[in-house]
């Protein structure tokens, strides 16, 4: 399969879960990958296995500067970018009463002020070539008010609304946007699950893998150039909220 064959990706969050997933996914189908996480080990230890059309990127996207400088640290080591996987996010579980308010700021900064940051970072370069895809990981939690996890199914409604409004900004410029919203995946996300609700999610087999969510992305990115795939769902067929 290579039906990614010649195209450069960016994929945050890379070092594992989803964003390995979809950055191992995307090297089957042909693709240039390189991989962004702050974690500088767990990049080259997976760059060495995936080959040399894996490349690491080390950058902390909650500092300013560094997240600023993805798309010129990306065309750096590739010329180009045809694919921005904006994956990179955290997780805050639990009553609003019970949470620790820097862990508020951490979490509504990863997973929606980098995630539009990144976009808008790389969409001048994509409007400039006239083509380029832009995948945004959300969540069912950004289509359903989980009342477990208010914070965090907050920052996902936001994400919801952020990828509709961009596709709208971009369809002219020849560049897709969408989003994947998988139900609970087996990540190390998952360890800030409240321990009932976790316990009951696998005695019940309502997880999934990443690799799972990595196949509905590479569906999304394989479409004829005159379909985009708004949003797809992908739930745990035994998962319910």
């Amino acid at each position: 399969m290579n039906e990614l064959n010649g195209k450069i990706a960016a994929v945050t969050g890379a070092a594992s879960g989803i964003g390995l997933a979809s950055a191992e996914a995307m090297l089957a189908a042909g693709a240039t990958v390189v991989l962004v996480d702050r974690d500088e080990k767990a990049l080259e230890t997976n760059c060495a296995r995936l080959g040399e059309r894996a490349i690491p990127l080390v950058i902390n996207l909650l500092d300013p500067d560094q997240c600023a400088g993805l798309l010129e640290s990306v065309l750096s080591k590739t010329g180009k970018l045809d694919i921005l996987h904006a994956n990179a996010g955290t997780y805050i579980g639990g009553d609003l009463m019970e949470t620790d308010l820097d862990s508020i700021d951490r979490m509504l900064n990863l997973n929606v002020n980098v995630v539009m940051k990144n976009v808008r970072n790389v969409i001048p370069h994509m409007i400039e070539r006239g083509t380029g895809d832009i995948v945004v990981t959300s969540s069912v939690a950004g289509h359903s008010a989980v009342p477990w996890e208010p914070v965090y199914s907050s920052s996902k409604w936001a994400m919801t609304c952020f990828v509709q409004t961009m596709r709208r900004q971009l369809l002219k410029n020849g560049i897709r946007v969408g989003s994947v919203s998988p139900g609970p995946v087996i990540s190390a996300l998952l360890a800030d699950w409240p321990e009932e609700n976790l316990r009951k999610a696998k005695e019940a087999g309502a997880l999934i893998e990443p690799k799972e969510v990595a196949e509905a992305i590479i569906f999304m990115l394989t479409r004829p150039r005159n379909v985009t795939i708004r949003d797809i769902v992908v739930l745990p067929s035994a998962f319910d909220i």
